[in-house]
């Protein structure tokens, strides 16, 4: 088997790259080891917490034990199905703030502002704001990834917003527009009630030229010969072949697998692979390094009400509502039920808000077990800029083996102090008179967790990831011997190898991480076909005019 591009992944940028790649004419092959995506599980939004849950979808990767979190060890779900992780998500989109990508410019990866990424993001959408209002010069209209927002019927949903504003905070129409700072509508990757996962939106149209096919396979290791990847060596059916690549190999198989299948290659740290009997090709230290991830607790309240998504949690109502959305895409199995959002600054002198707060009305773990006291809601809230990087590492040669992750969480003094901050101001805003009709008490953390210490424990013990893994291939310059790739994705020290995922981003962005994922996959894709990058955009986003002196 060939093609002109061979991609490893069809996961959130995968899919993106396939689509436009074969929209240009070529051939392109996708080699994904998980299998289809088919059936409610992963198709009904509000669903959700079962795919990730489900060996069928997820690789099921765990952290090694984490020292400050007292050694406890973290699930890292990845999608191991078409669509990967954009198939077993929350669906919550995010574009990310415009000073990430500033940031990513000025740290090494030129071409990578918020001016140069925009375009991109507009041409990725077609945005529905379900009348809510918003900034539509700010969005785009025709792109295959439909952006929507819930219906936001729970009182509940607005209570969230009415609290942060009377708490003194922004308001913001569109997160995603001009002005993320603030509360408002949380947007969502689901169409006509379906989950609009990349697989949906990129990888079946692009399936329909006869140019474009998937292949079930474990990818096994690059194929390089005198310092250029021809193909991509894989597992099927029992037996070890090799896929070969008339033009370029794209590695799209997430923060985790793709530092893998390059050390796996001899791509990496090369004390590290010798110990594993891989021969070195090219010694790039940084390798699995400068990995990163948002932290998350769930801060919950009982409710006074029985107004909660509590009453549906029973099989009877999960049945009908089942029933409801497989019949018609309607009803409340149609939204993930993420549907008001903020974010906020946790100090005055930082520009941008570094808090982030998804709102639920319902007090339930990602694994689906309900608080026990019954009817309650949450906020899943966590710092969005830790300091703290990690590692991903080889276990062993055997590309079946599962890689070391090490995240290293709140490894950096400053992550306690961030974490203290977010605790408390959260706990002010669910005491607003807007959540008076609602709070019976609070659940988690609890009223008796008050001083630092307290705090500190109650992270330490109740923290969980919120499943954004990413940065452990990071993009920089060329000679910059802390970068993996350089601006355009290309491995250093490698010809016709790239890496197009979550793994390039040299630091993390504000908020979930699909929609920069599949960002990355729309421009990589202009850079493999050598086109002129989309015109950058003359937009200037909103920053709080106080922000030196104002924490709101």
């Amino acid at each position: 088997m060939e093609a002109d591009f061979v991609i490893v992944g069809a996961g959130s940028a995968g899919c993106a790259m396939a689509y436009r790649l074969g929209e240009a004419g070529h051939s392109v092959l996708v080699i994904e080891h998980g299998g289809t995506d088919a059936g409610p599980f992963i198709q009904m939004p509000a669903a959700l917490s079962y795919p990730m849950n489900m060996k069928r979808y997820d690789w099921g990767f765990m952290s090694e034990a984490e020292p400050g979190l007292g050694g406890r060890r973290l699930v890292c779900p990845r999608g191991k199905v078409i669509g990967g992780s954009s198939s077993i998500n929350g669906m919550v989109y995010v574009r990310g703030h415009a000073m990430d990508f500033d940031h990513w410019r000025d740290s090494g990866a030129d071409g990578w502002s918020y001016a140069d990424v925009l375009p991109y993001f507009k041409r990725m959408e077609t945005w529905h704001d379900g009348g809510h209002g918003g900034e539509s010069d700010w969005r785009g209209t025709a792109g295959p990834l439909h952006v929507s927002r819930g219906p936001r019927k729970n009182p509940l949903f607005r209570a969230f917003v009415d609290a942060g504003r009377q708490a003194g905070y922004e308001s913001t129409d569109d997160y995603n527009g001009r002005k993320q700072e603030g509360f408002g509508p949380m947007e969502q990757t689901v169409f006509n009630g379906r989950r609009w996962s990349a697989a949906n939106a990129y990888l079946r149209p692009a399936l329909r030229r006869d140019t474009v096919s998937v292949t079930r396979a474990l990818a096994q290791r690059i194929v390089i010969e005198e310092g250029r990847a021809t193909g991509v060596e894989v597992r099927r059916g029992g037996k070890t072949e090799t896929i070969r690549a008339r033009r370029e190999v794209i590695i799209a198989a997430s923060s985790i697998n793709s530092p893998k299948l390059l050390m796996l290659s001899g791509i990496g740290p090369g004390a590290h692979l010798a110990e594993h009997g891989i021969d070195v090709i090219a010694d790039r230290a940084s390798v699995g390094g400068n990995l990163q991830d948002h932290l998350e607790v769930y801060f919950q309240m009982a409710s006074s009400q029985p107004i909660t998504l509590y009453k549906h949690w029973n099989l009877m109502s999960k049945a009908v509502i089942g029933a409801q959305w497989l019949f018609t895409k309607k009803g409340m199995g149609a939204s993930n039920q993420f549907e008001s959002a903020a974010f906020i600054r946790s100090r005055a002198g930082i520009p941008y808000p570094d808090i982030q707060y998804h709102f639920l009305p319902i007090a339930v773990r990602y694994d689906g077990k309900a608080a026990a006291e019954g009817h309650g809601f949450q906020a899943h809230t966590g710092p969005m800029r830790s300091k703290s990087r990690g590692r991903v590492s080889l276990r062993s040669s055997d590309p079946a083996d599962d890689p070391r992750i090490f995240f290293n969480y709140m490894s950096h003094d400053d992550d306690w102090l961030e974490w203290r901050r977010v605790v408390r101001l959260t706990r002010e805003i669910f005491e607003q008179e807007a959540f008076a009709p609602y709070v019976k008490h609070e659940i988690l953390p609890g009223s008796d967790v008050q001083t630092d210490d307290e705090i500190d424990d109650f992270v330490r013990a109740h923290a969980e990831s919120a499943y954004h893994p990413c940065g452990t291939c990071r993009m920089g310059r060329a000679d910059d011997p802390d970068a993996v790739v350089d601006p355009q994705g290309r491995v250093i020290g490698v010809d016709g190898l790239r890496v197009a995922d979550s793994s390039i981003f040299p630091r993390i962005t504000n908020g979930n991480l699909n929609g920069p994922s599949i960002m990355v996959g729309e421009k990589m894709a202009d850079h493999v076909l050598g086109k002129d990058p989309l015109a950058a955009s003359n937009e200037t986003p909103w920053v709080h005019p106080d922000w030196e002196n104002a924490q709101r």
